[in-house]
């Protein structure tokens, strides 16, 4: 994995969580900014699953479990997506909140995505 991608991956959701989880509190509905946080998100996840399909070939394994990797993987691209789709659909404070929580959620995924594939095999 790059470190810098990764890096950015994090920063991104975590920004974008916090973005939504303050327009939420503030009582703002789901609107064109968190819903593109969220779209944000998951391009940049689909980034890795490219990245992570791509390395071994590379010759970067993973030096933690692959079933662990790829259950993360699959998690972090389905829920933000369940996340903004039920926020389409409830268009209420609160599912903004929720878009905030799957963002922050995503990005101890990714932390730990790249945890398994760099750092514990140091």
């Amino acid at each position: 994995m790059i470190e810098w991608f990764t890096w950015l991956q994090v920063g991104v959701a975590v920004l974008a969580g916090l973005l939504c989880l303050v327009l939420g509190l503030l009582g703002r509905v789901p609107n064109d900014l968190t819903l593109g946080a969220t779209a944000l998100v998951e391009l940049l996840l689909v980034g890795q699953l490219v990245v992570s399909i791509a390395a071994p070939f590379a010759g970067n394994t993973a030096s933690g479990s692959l079933l662990e990797f790829y259950t993360y993987l699959v998690s972090a691209l389905l829920v933000p997506v369940a996340a903004a789709a039920w926020a389409l659909i409830e268009r209420s404070r609160w599912s903004t909140v929720i878009l905030g929580g799957a963002c922050l959620a995503i990005a101890v995924m990714v932390y730990r995505m790249f945890q398994i594939w760099t750092v514990q095999g140091l």
